[in-house]
């Protein structure tokens, strides 16, 4: 199939979804959230992938927000399901079964900072802005904002960004533990290419397994979380992946992950 507004890459381990609506700065409307959705089952169909990388087409932005001009005409029953499928979407990003990243190029605001937010960790360039500034519109964020930003970056740091909509730097991001890296405009995509090279380099089950144990110990106890851990470390025993890496360690070699049970 191919897409309007979005642009998808699978090359072997690495898939990249790049958002392509330079004109609107990649702003998300609806037709741009159903071509995301129909992207991400086919990346999900390739047993290949290993590593996704989102980033946005152009030098100004990753998503500049939602598509105001489509917001204007909306009653709420229509914000209402425009809110759930952004929501529902960015929660299949979440649940992805093997690392997600946000290579963010430009302004990632409203939407666009929800959509990094729903991947695993962010590298940013130095040009690049966050916020979520929908109160100045007389609106809150849909996309999962008000519940991620917070788990993120803490409540407090969460309220004052969501309640003054103002928005921040990549460094300010990465102080305030939202952003994992900020790199040269010039050499952003280098830098993610170079993780994500590192990452797909890795058994498709342990990446799994370790993603798993970690979304379901955020919601719990420690004690439970364990439980979750413990499960998912048996579950990597199950896998070739498992002796070939012990081998190679004790052989001194580089193991060659086949990725499959």
């Amino acid at each position: 199939m191919s897409f309007e507004n979005i642009i998808l890459e699978m090359d072997n381990a690495i898939g990249m979804i790049c958002f392509n609506r330079p004109k609107a700065l990649n702003a998300l409307n609806n037709a741009l959230l159903d071509e995301l959705d129909t992207a991400l089952d086919q990346v999900l169909a390739n047993k290949e992938i290993r590593v996704l990388i989102f980033t946005g087409t152009g030098d100004k932005a990753f998503v500049a927000g939602a598509d105001i001009s489509e917001l204007t005409q909306m009653d709420a029953l229509a914000a209402k399901y425009f809110s759930r499928k952004g929501q529902k979407i960015f929660s299949k990003i979440e649940a992805l079964p093997f690392p997600a990243i946000a290579a963010v190029n430009g302004f990632a605001l409203g939407g666009g900072s929800e959509v990094a937010l729903a991947c695993d960790f962010i590298y940013a360039s130095e040009k690049a802005v966050f916020g979520l500034p929908e109160i100045n519109l007389g609106l809150i964020p849909g996309f999962g904002g008000t519940q991620r930003l917070s788990r993120v970056v803490g409540r407090n740091r969460a309220k004052e960004m969501i309640f003054t909509g103002n928005t921040i730097t990549a460094d300010k991001a990465l102080e305030y533990g939202m952003v994992n890296q900020v790199c040269p405009h010039e050499s952003l995509m280098e830098e993610v290419q170079k993780t994500a090279r590192r990452i797909a380099a890795k058994g498709s089950v342990s990446l799994r397994a370790a993603k798993e144990a970690i979304q379901a110990g955020l919601g719990c106890d420690l004690e439970t979380g364990c439980l979750f851990e413990n499960d998912a470390f048996a579950i990597t025993f199950a896998s070739p992946d498992a002796k070939e890496g012990t081998s190679a360690f004790l052989e001194k070699r580089k193991p060659e992950f086949g990725g499959n049970i």
